[in-house]
């Protein structure tokens, strides 16, 4: 059964957050940023009316690999749960001048964690990235192909973590310098996560979401590697389901 105060814990999180985000280059952020993260801490799958259940795997392809819950959104943020399959994957992307938190409400996910390098500290862009960008754009004109046309370019980036998380753990949380680049997997079984961005997504202002490939596996991390912008991936998408936790009111 739900706890008795998940109302005011829910809305409670969504105050602090409007508050935090409000401002956030004012000099009480960091105070607020900390009281926000102790509030997440706290949810709970059973304080939005979840349990641990499906979506499972996809048979045939029928149906989302994820899914998302719309709690609320003001200019300054959004709020609201991904819902995974066992095994889905939401891919490699960015949040471009975004802060963010994440915590998991049940199941465990593998979250790898990336900050872009400015274009100035890199060396040039190797052969590797040439070959792929080129192997890529050729693979997109074929009928048998399943990946979308890459959008053209490489960055390098610093891997810094990559680590397992679950309803025990902290709240993850990303800058827009820090862990803004990040790839979520479900790992042995279906999984959900609360998910504040600040402020939302928004293309007209600059903050569409890009995604990227990872072009060599490092043997050991943090180390620096190269990355490929991508489209969407074909197999990726995200559908929609009703809330069914307490009503926010901002």
């Amino acid at each position: 059964m739900p706890r008795d105060n998940m109302a005011s814990l829910i809305q409670r999180v969504a105050r602090q957050a409007r508050t935090t985000f409000r401002s956030p280059a004012g000099p009480a952020f960091g105070e607020n940023l900390q009281r926000l993260q102790q509030l997440l801490d706290e949810v709970r799958a059973e304080d939005l009316r979840l349990s641990p259940r499906g979506p499972g795997p996809a048979r045939g392809g029928a149906g989302p690999p994820v899914s998302y819950m719309h709690i609320c959104e003001t200019e300054s943020f959004s709020m609201g749960v991904f819902l995974l399959r066992s095994g889905a994957c939401i891919p490699l992307h960015d949040h471009p001048g975004m802060n963010g938190m994440l915590k998991v409400l049940y199941g465990t996910l593998r979250i790898a964690c990336m900050d872009t390098l400015p274009p100035g500290c890199t060396d040039s862009v190797p052969q590797a990235c040439t070959d792929a960008l080129a192997a890529a754009h050729t693979d997109s004109v074929s009928p048998a192909c399943t990946d979308s046309v890459p959008a053209g370019r490489c960055l390098r980036a610093l891997f810094r973590s990559r680590q397992l998380c679950t309803p025990a753990s902290p709240p993850c949380l990303l800058s827009p310098h820090t862990d803004n680049l990040h790839q979520i997997d479900a790992v042995d079984g279906p999984a959900a996560f609360l998910d504040i961005l600040a402020p939302p997504y928004d293309p007209q202002h600059g903050r569409d979401c890009h995604y990227y490939r990872l072009l060599e596996e490092p043997p050991a991390l943090p180390r620096e590697v190269w990355l490929m912008e991508t489209s969407q991936a074909a197999d990726f998408w995200c559908g929609g389901e009703p809330y069914p936790g307490p009503r926010v009111c901002l």
